[in-house]
């Protein structure tokens, strides 16, 4: 089975948060499962510089929102999405806890957990999710297989330091 990652190259980001409307229009802005942090200005080599961090589910290889749900609402696939089952949830909030990340947050109206499911009724569709489907004006949002993105990444990484 085809093994699927969402990775970010936070510093290839520039904090045009396409990410973020991107992932809002998917669910008509009811919520929006990614966010987009700066952190700065910092200086270095005399000029003011910004940092972008992407914050969204990493749908980790060993996800320790998993075990921490009572009601097994959260299951990871065979292809490694990491999904929530909101029917499920009880609203006791133990994933958000647990997430090391974050990226869990809590419904305060239906009193229950929200995360990022990889859009994965439009990965089941052949399609790639909402943040990744060429909206990222810094391309830096990549979906697919998670060896041939870290190669990617890599050598952009290169070509930004040789300049």
């Amino acid at each position: 089975m085809t093994k699927y990652s969402l990775i970010i190259d936070n510093e290839a980001c520039w904090g045009c948060r396409t990410c973020e409307a991107a992932c809002g229009q998917e669910y008509d802005f009811r919520t929006k499962f990614m966010t987009v942090t700066e952190e700065g200005p910092s200086q270095g080599d005399g000029m003011t510089d910004y940092m972008y961090r992407v914050n969204v589910c990493r749908h980790c290889d060993d996800p320790p929102c998993i075990p921490a749900c009572p009601e097994d609402a959260i299951t990871k696939r065979g292809d490694g999405l990491v999904i929530l089952n909101r029917e499920q949830c009880s609203g006791c909030q133990s994933c958000l806890e647990a997430c090391p990340y974050g990226v869990i947050w809590f419904n305060e109206p239906d009193q229950r957990a929200l995360k990022c499911n990889m859009c994965h009724h439009r990965v089941d569709q052949g399609l790639m999710p909402a943040c990744a489907d060429n909206v990222c004006l810094a391309h830096c949002i990549y979906f697919g297989d998670p060896e041939s993105i870290q190669e990617v990444i890599e050598r952009k990484k290169q070509k930004r330091q040789t300049k």
